[in-house]
Order: C-alpha cells, then sequence, then structure tokens
C-alpha cells in the first residue's frame, strides 16, 4: 500500500498598496461627494482643488487597495461623466 500526500497552496489574501491618484473633473464641489463615493475604498489622504473661473478640478489621494484593483478603480473613475482624467500620481 502507498501513501500519497498533496500539497495544496494555502489561499492567499490580496496584497494590499498604497497608491496616489490624481484626478481632474468639471462640474465644482457638487461632484466631490460621487467621486469619493466611486473610491470605495481605505483613504488615507484627500485633497481637492476646486477654483472659481477654472474649467477643471482636481482630487488627489493615496488609497489603500489590493494591486490588481487599481486599474479598475481608474476605470470606474473615468467612466463618471464629470471625469476629463484619472491616473495614478
Amino acid at each position: 500500500m502507498s501513501l500519497t500526500t498533496f500539497q495544496v497552496p494555502a489561499p492567499r489574501s490580496a496584497l494590499m498598496v498604497r497608491r496616489r491618484i490624481a484626478t481632474y473633473f468639471v462640474g465644482g464641489v457638487e461632484q466631490i461627494p460621487t467621486l469619493v463615493d466611486t473610491l470605495g475604498c481605505l483613504v488615507h489622504e484627500l485633497s481637492v482643488d476646486v477654483r472659481d473661473g477654472v474649467r477643471e478640478s482636481s482630487m488627489t489621494c493615496a488609497v489603500l487597495i489590493g494591486a490588481d484593483e487599481v486599474e479598475p478603480l481608474l476605470e470606474r473613475l473615468r467612466g463618471l461623466d464629470s471625469v476629463v482624467s484619472s491616473e495614478l500620481a
């Protein structure tokens, strides 16, 4: 009788990474709640610059997310009507 053993790798949790994201948007302060809701992850820093007379505003944030979630997050932000661009900073 032979004894067979199997090694099954333990599931690994997704490695969380801190990423800085810069997003440029139009529509002023009314857009901020939607932008923050779209982040949907742990936000470490958040800075929003909205100025009178300037068409585009900016939001810069540092988020803690899984490495495989970075691109989907950027795509969600880019999918908003008010967003002009969203990139890693």
